[in-house]
């Protein structure tokens, strides 16, 4: 990616956290204690939830006849109800919509599709720096006028800036993630006689009682090596703080800092302990991030782990198991390291790829709230649009995680390899994904990592 674009887009992410981590915080201790399945016709936010009318007063056009092709990385769950938003779509315009399933990392797939003549319409990306090498390439196009009427009524600046690259918009936030979250197998925390813990170091006392009661305390999805930058990211956020966090996420610090050296140091205290990952550090590794959640929270009083950490879109693959969230399965901040629990969001933004009428129509209802209840009252979703009612969330604990998220505003914090070029902060099997695994494999070797990161990160960079 090119420097000047980093630059550029770094300006975006130099606000505090203290607001955005106060507001998960609180509102998600609040959640560990919350009952699911709140009446789903009854908008709990107080008003602030978004337009309450059952009716559409969305304009799309008419698109008979015309074909429109998206291209995401989703798989599983998360395609099958992506699917339901385009078929509604689909009912509203008249357009034929095709799913074109893409790989990791996108902008690779995109780039082999451009070549050979055949871009989608539109592409889900799901980081800030696809979005910023989609418009270096010249592949990007710009929001028209109605989605970006859709994105002035029904997002906040933070959320619209994300998705712009020089001040012109190109991204539409259609899914957002709050990548601070950790569940918990209730019937684990009950047997064990332990309680949500609130710092790093009650996390760890309170794994090492779930391994004494004779589960594995937590489940990592180590095949998936996303989660494991994730883990990374928010101890980092929170013990090196929010401007150590924007200078390594702009490389303007090297990855041999002390402060990366601290954060490791850290993860290993849990990777490094033997029981206390599921399966070994092996077993992880094979583990992709489905299997993380469900072997949490199936097998009864003895599941294969205690705890996961990830986003709101565990919720998802819980409701594959027999568990119900909010009774089965409840959630709490990512420990505090330092003086506060992290607060780290990622997304994934719609881009137009072609000049069709189509594509431009399918930005504009991605952009509304039509669009997005269809995949909140599904589960496992969180939408940045402020528009969007909260009733529309299936349960108290979707709807307190989206209440923080939009609470929190401008002020969020962007997952950091989301930030990164791709080749560093995205790609299976090399950069930062590659030496997290093999950290996982051996936490002892932290000035190992250490170099392996900052060698990938400057050849990223530069490039």
């Amino acid at each position: 990616m090119r420097s000047t674009l980093r630059t550029r887009r770094a300006s975006h992410h130099r606000r505090t956290t203290a607001r955005i981590a106060a507001a998960v915080v609180a509102g998600a201790l609040t959640l560990t204690v919350t009952a699911c399945g709140g009446d789903d016709n009854k908008d709990d936010d107080g008003g602030k939830g978004g337009d309450k009318n059952t009716g559409s007063s969305l304009q799309l056009p008419k698109l008979d006849g015309e074909n429109v092709s998206v291209a995401a990385v989703w798989g599983g769950a998360e395609r099958k109800v992506f699917l339901k938003v385009l078929d509604e779509f689909e009912k509203r315009t008249g357009a034929s919509v095709s799913f074109v399933p893409a790989q990791d990392p996108i902008i690779s797939f995109l780039e082999s599709k451009v070549a050979g003549g055949q871009p989608p319409d539109v592409a889900m990306l799901p980081q800030v720096g696809a979005i910023d090498q989609a418009v270096a390439n010249k592949w990007a196009k710009p929001v028209g006028p109605a989605a970006q009427k859709q994105l002035d009524k029904n997002y906040a600046k933070g959320w619209q800036r994300l998705g712009a690259v020089d001040g012109k918009q190109y991204g539409v936030y259609f899914k957002a993630a709050n990548k601070s979250l950790v569940w918990y197998n209730t019937k684990v925390f009950e047997n064990a006689g332990v309680k949500a813990p609130k710092t790093w170091d009650e996390f760890l006392k309170t794994a090492q009682t779930v391994y004494d009661s004779g589960v594995p305390p937590v489940s990592v999805a180590g095949a998936d090596a996303w989660t494991l930058t994730d883990w990374f990211e928010n101890i980092y956020l929170s013990q090196a703080g929010p401007e150590k966090y924007d200078q390594l996420a702009q490389h303007k610090i090297k990855w041999t800092d002390p402060s990366v050296k601290d954060a490791l140091t850290t993860l290993a205290e849990l990777f490094g302990k033997k029981g206390f990952v599921a399966g070994g550090a092996k077993s992880a590794l094979q583990t992709e991030f489905p299997a993380s959640v469900k072997q949490t929270f199936t097998g009864g009083d003895q599941p294969k782990a205690g705890m996961v950490f990830e986003g709101d879109m565990v919720s998802l693959a819980i409701s594959e198991t027999k568990a119900e969230v909010g009774t089965d399965a409840k959630v709490f901040p990512f420990p505090a390291v330092g003086d506060a629990s992290p607060a780290v969001v990622g997304g994934d933004a719609a881009v137009a790829l072609k000049d069709s009428k189509g594509a431009q129509a399918l930005l504009t209802f991605l952009a509304s709230p039509d669009a997005a209840k269809i995949w909140a009252q599904a589960g496992g979703f969180i939408s940045p649009n402020k528009s969007l009612a909260m009733s529309a969330y299936p349960n108290d604990v979707q709807r307190g995680i989206a209440k923080n998220l939009i609470a929190a505003g401008d002020d969020i914090r962007f997952d950091m390899s989301d930030q990164a070029p791709q080749s560093f902060g995205g790609t299976p099997g090399k950069g930062e994904w590659k030496a997290l695994q093999d950290f996982l494999s051996n936490p002892k070797d932290v000035a190992g990592t250490q170099k392996v990161l900052e060698t990938a990160a400057a050849k990223a960079y530069k490039d």
